[in-house]
């Protein structure tokens, strides 16, 4: 089988599987205990967070283990939300937000605050002149995605956020750039214009179950969990040590390998959309910038999840939606957010690269394409 589905999850770096099979293996202490072991694991702790903090250009009290982006997004937005005991203000987020920013505002939205859901274009960008009308007096949160987890459309968010902190500098800043970290050139965090940022070890060849989020010095946030207060008090639980490590060598492997990849990527991805244009039936999502390991396209009269299967009966693994509202037989809210009809957002298709692939890949996985449609044709809805 080929797998195309990298923007879901992706197979860890055999570095990273060794080094959490050691620690696992060597290194179980907790890092709250007293004891040698615990201070051992208390010591591996620290490292792996002056590691990371080295490659995000940011402090080492600045990180947050979670257990993923979910996490990661939802003490980033309720935390920052519910600081101070509050239960209403104006949050400003988008309608094209992964699942762990969309339905955590709608909680916010049941407790009090105000939200403001801003569509995309038809181009897939956020505009900043709409982020700018959207903006009040009482807005205390605004919350962007670095890169569209279902399109791939990069959002100008350095120069929104750059905005906000010149004209609204109380509003709190908060970036999921889960699918931007190792694919496109990393933000400068340090400069101070994002107060929150959000990661995901697997989505970078790192293990499942562990992220982090970065809470820039001087942010104030309501822990979620209450319990030993561990994290700096904002996220009580006895640490991952082993997944820690293992995000840590993912983290740093995917910064080092972050220009290489990009271009290997964008080659491939290229001449994926250049061979999708090509196939009658099939339309590619033109998006203002894209990142450069996701492609896009939409079958409208075919149902997305009948060419899926279509594919895997050839071998090739895709993409519907995102992987959390895949199973879900509803018109994609991105592809709605950016003004397609309901049958055209029924029938999206992501396709989502990785380091590991080749050309012949792309070869073999546009003559399944072709060969799909081809089969499909006769069944299109007209």
């Amino acid at each position: 089988m080929k797998y195309f589905d990298y923007a879901a999850t992706t197979p860890p770096y055999p570095e990273v599987v060794r080094a959490m099979g050691e620690m696992m293996q060597q290194h179980y202490g907790n890092p709250s205990s007293l004891h040698r072991y615990g201070e051992e694991a208390d010591r591996l702790l620290r490292r792996a967070r002056e590691v990371s903090a080295g490659v995000l250009g940011v402090q080492p009290g600045e990180l947050i283990w979670t257990s993923g982006a979910t996490e990661s997004n939802n003490l980033a937005l309720k935390g920052a939300a519910m600081r101070r005991g509050r239960l209403q203000g104006h949050i400003i987020t988008t309608a094209i937000e992964h699942a762990s920013v969309y339905e955590a505002c709608r909680q916010l939205e049941q407790l009090g605050f105000e939200v403001s859901y801003l569509d995309a274009e038809p181009n897939g960008t956020i505009s900043l002149e709409r982020i700018q009308a959207a903006f009040r007096e009482d807005t205390i949160l605004f919350s962007m995605m670095h890169v569209n987890n279902e399109t791939g459309a990069v959002q100008p968010i350095m120069e929104v956020a750059r905005w906000i902190k010149k004209y609204h500098p109380r509003t709190i800043v908060h970036v999921d750039g889960v699918q931007g970290f190792g694919r496109l050139a990393p933000f400068p965090l340090g400069e101070g214009s994002i107060d929150l940022y959000s990661l995901s070890a697997h989505k970078l060849r790192g293990p499942r179950g562990v992220g982090l989020l970065y809470v820039k010095q001087g942010t104030e946030l309501l822990p979620l969990l209450a319990g030993g207060g561990q994290e700096n008090g904002y996220r009580s639980g006895t640490e991952n040590v082993a997944a820690i490590a293992g995000m840590t060598k993912a983290l740093r492997l995917s910064a080092e390998k972050q220009t290489t990849q990009e271009q290997h990527l964008r080659l491939l991805s290229a001449e994926l959309r250049q061979q999708i244009r090509t196939i009658p039936g099939l339309l590619l999502t033109e998006v203002r910038e894209v990142a450069p390991h996701i492609v896009h396209f939409t079958y409208p009269g075919m149902k997305a999840e009948v060419v899926l299967h279509s594919l895997e009966q050839q071998g090739m693994l895709v993409s519907t939606q995102s992987a959390c509202a895949s199973r879900r037989a509803k018109p994609s809210r991105v592809l709605r957010s950016m003004g397609m009809d309901a049958e055209a957002a029924m029938s999206g298709i992501r396709i989502s690269l990785g380091d590991e692939h080749t050309a012949e890949d792309i070869t073999q996985l546009v003559a399944a394409l072709r060969q799909t449609v081809q089969a499909l044709r006769p069944l299109e809805r007209r």
